[in-house]
């Protein structure tokens, strides 16, 4: 099984390659570009030294959100359009899912965190132990305040992860000792995670229907928050 995966849902973007569960290779990129500009170039580049072709993909997965609402999109088309053109199964996997796989913590909390505007962050809460990971809060958007609430309540490391993870632990480390912030090389979204992410739906037999794959946005756009405070405003 080669896994091909995809990771636009913020600033940085990344595509990772996985065969028969050993990562062979990750192209990541974080300079400010657009993610259209770059995300397949990376993914043939990524492939070639890898020794691979498209004929070794056999699944395609991407983040499917929460996150940037365009960068989702982007990623979640190109992951689409390559399955699609092919005939390959897609998964999309929670963004914050995969930040928490591809941290690599062995044993404790890992909160993923991505900045959400607003005093809030996307937020999922995740425990591992010996490197097995459970999940324990859904993905979601919560305010700082509310978040620092739950973590303070926790006895073992909180390992944050995820572009937000500077914000939060301004925000939250005079409330929450046993916060954690990653190195920056950490920090971020990888596309690595996404794989791992798939690779734990493929061996629970889901079948990867890229039909049915939508972003998942956890809230509305500002466009559409305004355009619906402008409707109420109007009725």
């Amino acid at each position: 099984m080669g896994i091909l995966a995809f990771e636009t849902s913020a600033k940085a973007a990344s595509v990772a390659y996985m065969e028969e569960g050993r990562l062979l290779g990750e192209c990541y990129q974080n300079t400010g570009l657009t993610h259209s500009q770059t995300l397949m170039v990376m993914a043939e580049d990524l492939l070639k030294q890898c020794g691979k072709t498209v004929a070794d993909v056999t699944a395609v997965a991407v983040a499917a959100g929460p996150g940037s609402f365009t960068g989702v999109r982007i990623g979640a088309a190109a992951a689409k359009g390559f399955a699609w053109g092919r005939e390959l199964p897609c998964y999309g996997v929670s963004t914050l899912e995969a930040m928490a796989l591809g941290l690599g913590i062995y044993q404790g909390y890992v909160c993923p965190v991505m900045d959400a505007r607003r005093s809030q962050v996307y937020n999922a809460l995740f425990y591992v132990n010996q490197g097995r990971l459970e999940r324990i809060a859904p993905d979601r958007a919560i305010a700082l305040e509310e978040l620092a609430g739950e973590l303070a309540k926790l006895s073992e490391p909180v390992f944050l992860a995820g572009d937000g993870s500077e914000l939060t632990y301004n925000a939250l480390s005079p409330q929450v000792s046993r916060l954690v912030l990653p190195p920056e090389h950490r920090m971020h979204q990888r596309a690595a995670g996404v794989a791992l992410a798939a690779a734990g739906k493929i061996a629970g037999g889901e079948p990867g229907d890229g039909a049915s794959l939508v972003p998942n946005y956890l809230r509305l756009s500002q466009a559409e928050r305004e355009r619906l405070e402008k409707t109420k405003a109007e009725g």
